[in-house]
């Protein structure tokens, strides 16, 4: 490829193992993310990625220039032109022999082939490969330019060597939820495949969705109107190696409604069709079986002194009163009871407590999903045995987007618990058929894994201890939300693959973007929609990355 430039190593400036500066015209064209390769000794060759772009002349300084402007007449100008040129940081990525020698002043600097992008940048050779989008490099000029796609080694992705995937970006144009989409579909059509050809060999894969806004994961079954998704959008995902369809093997459960009450954005009419053609359900909770779930109910209180769990603790035990409730008005009932009398109740949880319990719980038990019976014949099911029923390549959605913020992290919970207690074994004979690996995919996750969420929050709990153990029981989640910085530090920390959309300047000077070179920080403020920048431990360095328009219906 062509030579751009030549090495400078300067007395207060010098190459090392780590990075090295070259000159190059001012009319050369570059971005931050673009491969150049050194040579170097015998006969290896040097990668580095650009990081910094700076443009010098030989003015000495700004009152130099301003004179030689006739003392700032901005309508002349200059009568002798300055000497510029540009000067390039770059970070050293690799050496094709290992040899991190600092590249030598003088040495040439070109361009990088696609071969040698591909082995600068670790994504040659990826064994079980799941594609993550495209890169593109030198763009400006077609003689020059690179495109190639890139793909994640998927036992860093999804386990067992690495687990759980965080995308952070501002709302609308981050297209966090696209994304997350565009790589269950990869990865779905990936597990379609004969089983030589699959990445995880004789492994399965399921994924449950959770959908928190409005109608946007409700169609995943159907194909985008013709305005949303074109023949060369249809194209970008076969040269990724996706067949440009539909997710299938979709269901859909909705919270159950009666009467005029809702509970999902989508349509009466639309449910009712899904349950007709058997791809979706209304579930239900019913206090026999779901007794043991309510303090989910109680996640976003604060409960410095422990009463709240003590009252929860003291009613999952069926102790006193409530060992004969026997659905969820008559344990109202006797919650209110407890609110009004000390008869039989646990002397360490005072009326008070109880009233302010009662005042709680009640607004959510007045939910039509709270019901006395499920009923088969009419779609129903309790939530926690459709999703015991899980099987390899399938993809349950669940709508918690019209629910309050209680109900949402209450159902949210109950997955997480079901996913978890089904990976143990305590839901089904039939562990063969249980999925390998299960991929649960929640936007907003500061809504439940927040950093000012109280200490004490069961769902907080169950998401650290996924984030800690869950690479190794099979549990992966994917999450998404706005602001990385607000996420609890275990729960991020624990995540080996990071993407990052576009972001505000606030937001990229907090701590959890301090190791990104301030280069990458400020692109991430102008990043457009369908562009990400992504880490993985297989990766050398972070990708700019572009995927294409999902391929799902949207609604508008």
């Amino acid at each position: 490829m062509k030579v751009i430039g030549k090495i400078t190593a300067l007395e207060n400036r010098p190459t090392t193992i780590d990075e090295f500066y070259f000159w190059t015209d001012s009319k050369r064209i570059l971005d931050p993310f673009d491969v150049v390769v050194v040579d170097h000794l015998n006969d290896s060759k040097t990668y580095g990625v650009i990081e910094e772009i700076n443009h010098i002349t030989d003015t000495p300084g700004y009152m130099g220039a301003y004179i030689s402007n006739d003392f700032g007449d901005v309508n002349i100008s200059a009568p002798t032109r300055r000497i510029g040129m540009n000067y390039i940081k770059a970070r050293v990525v690799g050496n094709t022999k290992s040899i991190y020698i600092p590249v030598r002043d003088g040495s040439a600097v070109r361009l990088a082939s696609k071969n040698e992008v591909s082995d600068a940048l670790g994504l040659s050779g990826v064994k079980n490969a799941l594609p993550c989008g495209y890169i593109q490099m030198y763009s400006y000029n077609d003689d020059e330019r690179i495109q190639l796609p890139v793909q994640f080694n998927g036992k860093f992705l999804i386990g067992p060597e690495g687990a759980h995937l965080n995308i952070s970006g501002i709302s609308g144009l981050a297209a966090k939820t696209s994304y997350a989409m565009f790589l269950l579909k990869g990865m779905q059509h990936k597990m379609s495949q004969t089983e030589a050809d699959r990445p995880f060999g004789d492994e399965s894969v399921a994924f449950v969705v959770i959908n928190v806004k409005g109608r946007d994961l409700l169609k995943l079954d159907q194909p985008p109107e013709k305005d949303q998704f074109s023949d060369a959008d249809a194209e970008r995902y076969r040269e990724l190696g996706i067949e440009p369809t539909p997710f299938e093997n979709v269901k859909y459960f909705f919270p159950h409604e009666q009467d005029d009450f809702s509970n999902s954005y989508a349509s009466r009419e639309y449910v009712d069709e899904l349950i007709q053609d058997k791809k979706g359900h209304r579930f239900k909770y019913t206090l026999e079986e779901d007794l043991e779930n309510i303090d989910l109910l109680f996640a976003n209180i604060e409960d410095s002194t422990g009463t709240m769990e003590s009252a929860c603790n003291y009613i999952q035990s069926r102790q006193g009163v409530f060992a004969n409730a026997g659905d969820w008005d008559v344990l109202e009932e006797k919650i209110t009871e407890m609110g009004q009398t000390k008869r039989g109740g646990d002397k360490e949880i005072t009326v008070q407590s109880w009233r302010k319990f009662k005042r709680i719980i009640s607004k959510s038990l007045k939910n039509k999903m709270f019901g006395s019976r499920v009923v088969p014949e009419k779609g129903e099911v309790r939530l926690s045995e459709a999703l015991s029923e899980i099987r390899s390549n399938d993809m349950f959605v669940v709508d918690i987007a019209k629910l309050d913020e209680n109900l949402q992290s209450f159902v949210f919970g109950d997955v997480i618990r079901t996913i978890y207690d089904l990976k143990l074994g305590q839901l089904t004979d039939s562990e063969d058929e249980i999925p390998t690996r299960i991929v649960i995919f929640i936007d907003e996750l500061n809504k439940y894994a927040g950093s000012d969420l109280p200490k004490g929050s069961p769902i907080l709990r169950q998401i650290i201890d996924i984030s800690e153990r869950g690479r190794s029981l099979g549990i992966v989640l994917f999450s998404a939300e706005q602001f990385k910085s607000a996420i609890h530090e275990r729960v991020k920390g624990n995540c080996s693959t990071h993407a990052y959309g576009r972001t505000n300047a606030i937001e990229v000077s907090k701590k959890d973007y301090s190791y990104i070179p301030s280069v990458y920080k400020n692109m991430m403020v102008r990043l457009s929609q369908g562009e990400y920048i992504v880490q993985n431990p297989v990766f050398t360095s972070p990708l700019h990355i572009r995927f294409p328009k999902p391929i799902y219906f949207q609604e508008k």
